[in-house]
C-alpha cells in the first residue's frame, strides 16, 4: 500500500452472540486471517474488548465488543454489504457496525 489516502474499515463485533454464548477465539483468529489474506493485513483487539452501550425501547443494553481494522485502499459497498450481512447471521445479531473512513498513511 502506497502512502496516501486510504481508508480504515473498523468492523465492532459482540463477544457474545445474540443467542449468548461467548464467541470461540477461534472464529475471532479465521476471520482475522480471512481478512489479511484480502486486505493484506488487519489488526484486532479481541484481549482487550470494549463495552459498547445504546438506548433500546427506553433501556440501556449493552456488549462486550472486540473491533478487528483493516486498510483497504478503496471501498467496494457490496462486499462489505455482505461481509455484515454474514456476520450477523453466524452471530445471530441485529445489526453488526462497520464503519471506514478516510485516512492517510504517513
Amino acid at each position: 500500500m502506497t502512502a496516501g489516502p486510504c481508508h480504515l474499515v473498523e468492523i465492532l463485533l459482540p463477544k457474545q452472540s445474540g443467542n449468548g454464548k461467548p464467541v470461540g477465539k477461534e472464529w475471532f483468529e479465521g476471520l482475522l486471517e480471512e481478512l489479511t489474506d484480502k486486505f493484506g493485513g488487519a489488526t484486532s483487539f479481541v484481549r482487550s474488548p470494549g463495552k459498547g452501550l445504546w438506548q433500546s425501547g427506553g433501556q440501556t443494553e449493552g456488549d462486550t465488543i472486540a473491533v478487528i481494522e483493516v486498510m483497504a485502499e478503496s471501498i467496494d459497498p457490496d462486499y462489505w454489504r455482505s461481509f455484515r450481512e454474514r456476520l450477523e447471521r453466524e452471530l445471530a445479531q441485529e445489526e453488526i457496525i462497520i464503519r471506514a473512513q478516510e485516512i492517510r498513511r504517513l
